[in-house]
């Protein structure tokens, strides 16, 4: 197994965790759990709100698991351009959340409509690390 796909292979694992997650304890503060957003109790008050978000935990979960299926099959099968232009692919995407994801997520958490306060730092770590592991992946890859 090559660094590149040791490197899609971590994200797989760590994404399949956030799947599980979102599917089967979408009410979760760790992970991708929306527990964090308090909107989401708020939304049980409303049960055609709370199915309408409910519908949207899964289309997002159901969007990872597109992508995480499509990353096994590249690691699997992707010769090692493939497996490179993977990585360069999901270091560009995830580098999106610093778009419209963290922006939101932050002005959220300075009004206070995330459990805990200062989860939007926590994401902001995380994400960032993401982006670190592949680069510092790329270039070992590269070198």
């Amino acid at each position: 197994m090559n660094i590149l796909q040791i490197g899609i292979l971590i994200f797989t694992v760590i994404e399949v965790g956030n799947i599980i997650m979102l599917y089967f304890n979408p009410d979760s503060r760790i992970g991708n759990g929306i527990g964090v957003f308090n909107a989401w109790e708020k939304s049980k008050q409303d049960p055609e709100i709370h199915k309408f978000a409910g519908y949207l935990v899964n289309w997002v979960a159901g969007t990872k698991l597109i992508f995480i299926m499509m990353a096994i099959v590249v690691i699997i099968f992707g010769n090692p351009l493939t497996q490179l232009f993977t990585v360069i692919v999901l270091i560009i995407s995830i580098l999106s959340f610093f778009w419209r994801l963290y922006p939101t997520i932050l002005r959220m958490d300075k009004r206070g409509e995330v459990t805990p306060k200062g989860y939007s730092k926590t994401l902001l770590i995380m994400i960032t690390s993401f982006i670190v592991i592949f680069l510092v992946v790329l270039l070992i890859s590269l070198f």
